[in-house]
Parts: C-alpha cells; structure tokens; sequence
C-alpha cells in the first residue's frame, strides 16, 4: 500500500489504465517504515499508554507488571505487582490509571507509584472487571466493564448480570451506568475535543459511536462498523484503529482504509508514542511491535 495503486479495465478486449487512486503521501504509514518487533517474552501484553514525553507503559498481565518502553528504547519494569492491570490511559496531571483486573477495581497510579483505589464496586456490587477505559478533556473517565472470568480471582460468582459502560465524573465521585445493553464492550476511546464515543462490542462483532453529553449520558448511538475489537486509538486525521487480527483501521465514516498484519495470535491494544507522537505501538500477544506513521496521536500537543 506504499506503492502507487493502479485500477484497469476491460474494454472491448484492450485493458485501460485508469489514474492511480493512491500515493505514498495519502497513506497513514511513512514511506519505507516496516512493523518493528521492540521486545518479546512476555506472558500477554496489554493496555498501551504514552505519558506526556512519549515513553509507552504497557502490562505483561500474566505476570502483574507494568512495563515501560522510553522514548530512547530502554525497556524496564514500572510497577511490580500492578494489580493484574488491563487497560491503561494517563491524565492531564501525569497519572496513570489503570484497569486493575485483580480485585476489579480502578486504580490511579502517580508519576511517584502511589496507588489510590478509585473505584471498588457499583451500587455496593463487585464490578465484573474494568477492561479499557479513556479520560475526556474535563477529567470525566468513561471505562468498560465485561465479564472475562480470570483464574487468579479469588470472588464469587458475577454480581452484575450487565456488561456496562460505566462513566465517572471529573471529581470522581460519582459512577454512572450508562450502556447497558452491550454484549461484551471492550475498546473504546473518545475524539480530543471529547464530543464523540466509540466503544467496541466485542462478543457482537460491532463498534458502535455517541455523542457525549456534559453529564456523561450517551446518546445517538449508531453503527460505525461491523467489527469489534480489544483495544482503540485514533489518529489527527480522526481515523480510528481497532484490534484483533492485526490492527484494522477506519476512516471518520466508518470505511476500512487499511489492515496493518501482525504476526502474532491476537493483537491487544495499541497506542501512539514517542517524542513527536507519529509512532503506532501495538501489543500483541508476547511482544511489543512499533511501526512509524504519518499521522500522529489525536491528542499530540
């Protein structure tokens, strides 16, 4: 796909070259650049997120850490155990927050390593299990909450038969369900002015968008495409990156624009990082790959 595209046609016989319908400079890929394998030997990798400098933390789940990739290739441990932590995203202060699968809770973790349980439960009810969530611009948290059962649980059975989409004001006390008809969301993340929501039902086969309301309510829900996915970002071009089988990305309306293959058994989640932003991190499975772009994270300063 870096490569000039041409289109033909049959025509009384003769084949007709038709203009080409895409350049190297329309792609989202730089020119050149191949997906880099960064790091393996990891158990699961998930959760990728790129603090204000670029450095990329993601968790090797299996093994309850969060790892950190910085900005000049160094890879080491951040936090060891982290609570068994899934999806992560950082704030406008610099924390971290993070999914802690262990106890189905949500954590806030500061640049020091200090943790404060956030959110516990819903309604005095033990969550499911916070998967992914993204922060808006004012502070308000919107996370998903399916029911993987994990072997390293030590709960009773489910005590919320719905697998919601949870909202969490900006003074972070007060929760709020405010999907509850999905069959298992798992991605999600929200446009840089905080207008629009996309959240994938990954059991459904679907990734569905909302206007985002000031309370936090969701509403005009409506199809974005026909495939769900793990983990989300979005580019500055407003296209939005879905994981699975590789990374399949789409533009605004809903087309597919591209597939990024990665060899591995299942793509997690992923991220932009680095200094300038302009470079795609993906967690897969046991490794940690990186491919460069020409488009940079929807929230680069």
């Amino acid at each position: 796909m870096r490569y000039w595209i041409r289109r033909t046609l049959v025509l009384a016989g003769a084949w007709i070259l038709l203009l080409p319908t895409l350049c190297p400079a329309d792609d989202i890929v730089a020119p050149g650049a191949e997906l880099q394998k960064l790091a393996d030997g990891f158990s699961f990798t998930e959760g990728p997120a790129a603090d204000a400098e670029g450095n990329v933390f993601f968790t090797d789940q299996p093994n309850d850490r969060i790892m950190k990739w910085s900005t000049t290739g160094e890879l080491t441990t951040f936090l060891e155990p982290s609570g068994r932590s899934n999806g992560m995203y950082f704030d406008a202060e610099g924390n971290l927050w993070t999914c802690a699968d262990e106890k189905n809770q949500l954590w806030r973790i500061s640049p020091d390593k200090e943790i404060t349980v956030v959110v516990k439960d819903y309604q005095g009810k033990l969550l499911n299990g916070p998967n992914d969530l993204w922060i808006r611009p004012d502070g308000g948290i919107y996370f998903t909450d399916p029911f993987y059962k994990r072997p390293y649980w030590d709960r009773g059975p489910q005590e919320i038969d719905v697998q919601g989409i949870y909202y969490l004001s900006p003074d972070h006390k007060q929760l709020t369900l405010v999907v509850d008809d999905y069959q298992q969301p798992n991605g999600l993340i929200g446009t840089p002015d905080g207008k629009i929501l996309y959240v994938a039902d990954i059991r459904g086969g679907r990734t569905y968008a909302f206007d985002v309301q000031p309370d936090g309510s969701l509403t005009n829900r409506r199809l974005f495409c026909e495939l769900g996915s793990d983990g989300m970002t979005m580019d500055d071009r407003g296209n939005v990156y879905l994981t699975g089988k590789g990374v399949t990305v789409f533009d605004k309306t809903g087309k597919q624009i591209r597939h990024i293959a990665v060899p591995e058994r299942w793509t997690a989640n992923i991220c932009f990082g680095g200094p300038d932003r302009d470079t795609l991190f993906i967690t897969a499975s046991q490794s940690l790959y990186s491919l460069k772009m020409q488009v940079r994270c929807a929230t680069a300063p």
